[in-house]
Order: C-alpha cells, then structure tokens, then sequence
C-alpha cells in the first residue's frame, strides 16, 4: 500500500457544525428557496437525471409490482411482531461478539456512542453515511465531546466542509455544483487534513481524486469508525449497508471499532428476505440494477475486521408512530429517496426548506410523525410540513415499499386542523364556513347549484374557469392564475330530475 503523507489537523477546533433547529415553517422557506435559480437548476438537472435512469431499471423488471407488494408485506410483519423480531436481534448480535445497547432518544444514543468512543481513547472517528445519526445530531454531540467526525461518503463530506446543511436522502449535496464543489475542496480541504491540489479543476475525476487523497489518511488513521444500516436480520444478527463509493467498505474493515446507529424499524425477519430489498432499493435509489459495494457483517470474527462490535439500536420517536394505525406505514421507508426525485415540490424548493434531514414527501409525513403532531403545542415549522404537498400522488407510485403518502399527508392535515394548528387564511376559513353553511340544507345546496350554473356564463371559457381577475376574485383569483377547472354544467342533477321526472323528493 503506498504510503501516505500525514497532515496536521486543524489546531482551531472546528466550529459546531450546522443544524435544522430555527429553520422558519415551510413556506417561508420555499419562497426564499424558489428566489434562487441556480438552486431550481441544479435540483430539475439532478432529479430529472435520477428519475430517468430509475424509470429505466423498473421497466426491466415484469414483477415489479409483486417486488413492491412482498418488500411491503415483510416490513409490515416487521412493523406488526417488533419486539419480537428486536429480541432476536439482540440475541444474534450477542451470540457472534458483538454488543447491543437501547437508546429511547437522541441523548441516550449520543452519549452511548460518546462513551464507546471515550472508552478506546481516541479523538476522532470516521462515519458512514447515515441518516439515523444525522437525525440525532451526533456529529455535534461528539464534537462538544472533544471528538472530530469525518464524514467518508462523497456528498456528505462536500457538506461537512462546506459547513452546510444535507438536501437530499441519497445525494445530500445535490443543490451543488460542480464549481461550488471546488471551491469548497479547495477552501476547506487542507484546514482540516490533506489539502485540495494545486490547480484542481471542476472535472468530476479530478474532484474525485482529491476527495480520495483526502480520505486515504483519515482511513488508516482511524481506530473507531460510525455507521448506520439499510438493514439488519433478526435470525442471524446482520447488518447490512448498500454504498457506491467503497467508502463504507474502508470503514467497515480498517477501524478496530465500529459503533452502528440503526433505527429499530430498519429489521428484516429472514435472510432471504434480503433477496427482495437488494432489488427495490438500488434501482428506487441510484437508478442501478445493483450496488456497487453491499458490505454484511455479523458481530466480529478473530482476524476479520473490527475487533469491537457495538449496535445501538434506537427508537427516537418511532414506537410513537408505529402506534398509528395510518402512520405506521411511514415505518417501511428504505431510505430510497424515489419520492424525492418525482416530486414536484422538492424539484423547486430543494431538501432545505423542509427543516430537517428527512426531506421532501417521507419527510413532510415522518419528521411530524417522529417529532410529535397530536400536541398544541407543536412548533409552527413542524406543523407546516404536511402542507408541504400538493397530493398529486407522484410519491407513491414512485414507493418501492407501497407508503401511501397522500393518505398520511390528509390525516396529519385533519389532525392539525383539530388542534386548531391548520392553515389560518382568513379566506379559506370563509370559504370552508361557506361550504358548510350549503350543505348543511338541501335547499341551500340548491340555491349553491343554481348560482354555480349562472356563474358559468360569467367565467367559464370553453368549458373551463379559467383566471378570475384579481381584483374580483381576491384570494380566488391568485389562485386561478395558475390552475383552470371544469365550468359547472348549465343544469344541475337536481334542476334535471324535476323537470324530467316529476319532481325530486327531499329527505
């Protein structure tokens, strides 16, 4: 192996990095996103280019459907025997060397790890990608620790330099380009380690060697290394994590340590059971028939590896939401991004305006879920999310594990408007008491009738209501600006019904 040339680590310590916490409710954050148009131009490039190349690899499969109903069915027996299945786990995990720990929350997860980590006597640690430790801020956690965390995947480590925040599940840097990501590498690269080569360049090969000049020393310097799991299997304590880069690879096998974070929904039952996720997720992800690099492990093996194997297994939320009956769905998600990339929403806005490091469709229904909905008190960024959708439905077509999303994003709705936390326009709120007053009498819904038909010679353009001038229509006419519907017929069932068949008895 060629040798590596160590550099000095920052004698500042890093600032903390960025957080979700503060961001404004979603709409004021879509406006300020949807003023940036390079920011619009890098997310329809970037999710347009996923789209097609996943569209593609589906098509290929004719029992895609029955791939997508079995992955739904084995997370829902999942979801529905948990303990069990966690109980198994446990005691697999046991059986091959490895050690298991339970974190309610965020904090008892932070400090188990921070504890691991202090207990082999180090100051730093190398990370795989991993939404279950971003979800729990553990980077900051370690960091307020005296411990640096160096993220390894590509994108995730174009974030941390960058001191910004992840937009994407799968491509956390998405909202970059090729440029910003240079002039990251090349600011921010050599205060913390290996610095960027003279000269580089936007190339995509040349940003990639930089990255792995960068890495290589962080990879053999490393003693403990931090990681999440797309899966882990009840029967035989497995773990497995699906990545494009190797990376994972080269921090699953050189540490001495690895520490793996894993949500407790992320089980399988059976071995077998793999056979169907490691089909659904690499083409719902990155478009790919399958990954690059699908590293296993089962506890630790004398002369193979880590020497040390920890598993903090942690809910954080999620025992709330699997006792949902509706929302308990959100549990199957695979982390596959699909939905992201159909969405037409987060194509404009991008993963920041969201607040949190679930973004677009699974996150508009899972940060609420995980956060806590059912509480007046809940904070008005959370409460925004489940407006953050236009219910097109696009999301779950795209699901490889069938999460009926607009079924979720309509209960969280209803539920807001119950605690009184449901949008507060002044003009809607007239609008709905309006509906409610014509259909609260047969004869209102008459008159409402009747008044709908007579409108139609006022708005209607070839069948269709069009744009309501705004200084007639108010709210109405902003949003008809850009939206058109059916025209009312000119006689309405009731008007029909009397007049062809005597009459039309009311109840």
């Amino acid at each position: 192996m060629t040798s590596v040339q160590p550099y000095p680590r920052a004698v500042e310590p890093r600032p903390p990095e960025p957080t979700f916490l503060g961001m404004p409710p979603f709409p004021e954050a879509a406006r300020t996103a949807l003023s940036d148009a390079q920011l619009r131009a890098n997310l329809r490039k970037a999710t347009h280019t996923i789209r097609a190349r996943r569209q593609a690899v589906v098509d290929e499969l004719p029992d895609w459907e029955r791939l997508r109903a079995a992955g739904a069915a084995i997370k829902d027996d999942v979801l529905a025997h948990l303990p069990r299945y966690l109980e198994q786990l446990e005691a697999s995990v046991t059986a091959a060397g490895g050690t298991v720990h339970w974190a309610r929350d965020a904090d008892e997860a932070n400090a188990i790890v921070v504890d691991i980590v202090r207990a082999h006597g180090v100051d730093e640690v190398v990370k795989i990608k991993s939404m279950a430790t971003q979800e729990i801020d553990l980077n900051n956690a370690l960091g307020r620790a005296g411990i640096a965390a160096w993220e390894t995947d590509l994108a995730e480590m174009i974030v941390q330099l960058g001191h910004d925040l992840p937009s994407h599940l799968l491509v956390p840097a998405i909202h970059k380009n090729r440029r910003e990501i240079r002039d990251v590498f090349v600011a921010e690269m050599g205060r913390v380690g290996r610095p960027a080569p003279a000269g580089l360049t936007e190339r995509p090969a040349d940003l990639a060697e930089a990255a792995r000049l960068h890495l290589r020393e962080k990879f053999l310097s490393a003693k403990v290394a931090i990681s999440g799991g797309n899966f882990a299997v009840a029967e035989t304590g497995t773990v497995c994590v699906v990545e494009s880069e190797g990376n994972g690879r080269m921090c699953l096998t050189l540490p001495d340590v690895l520490v793996t974070v894993l949500g407790i929904e992320k089980l399988v039952p059976r071995w077998e059971d793999l056979e169907v996720f490691l089909q659904l997720l690499p083409r719902s992800s990155t478009g790919e028939r399958m990954n690059p690099y699908t590293s296993m492990w089962t506890g630790v093996t004398d002369g193979d590896g880590p020497r040390h194997f920890h598993l903090v297994l942690l809910d954080n939320g999620r025992s709330d939401v699997l006792a949902d009956p509706v929302g308990r769905q959100a549990l199957r998600c695979i982390r596959c991004s699909a939905c992201l990339n159909v969405c037409p929403v987060y194509e404009r806005v991008g993963g920041h305006a969201y607040g949190s490091v679930y973004p677009g469709p699974i996150g508009a229904i899972l940060t609420p879920q995980l956060r806590g909905l059912n509480q007046h008190d809940v904070d008005a960024q959370t409460a925004s999310l489940p407006y953050a959708s236009t219910l097109c439905g696009a999301c779950f077509e795209a699901c490889p594990v069938l999460i009926d999303i607009p079924q979720i994003l309509t209960r969280q709705r209803a539920q807001l408007t119950d605690l009184g936390r449901g949008p507060a326009h002044h003009a809607e709120k007239a609008a709905m008491r309006a509906v409610d007053w014509a259909f609260g009498q047969p004869w209102r819904l008459g008159l409402a009738q009747h008044a709908a038909s007579f409108s139609r010679h006022v708005v209607g353009r070839k069948g269709r209501i069009g744009k309501v001038p705004r200084l007639l229509g108010g709210p109405l006419g902003r949003w008809t600006a850009a939206r058109d519907a059916p025209a009312p017929p000119s006689e309405s069932f009731r008007s029909w019904h009397k007049r062809t068949a005597g009459g039309l008895e009311e109840p």
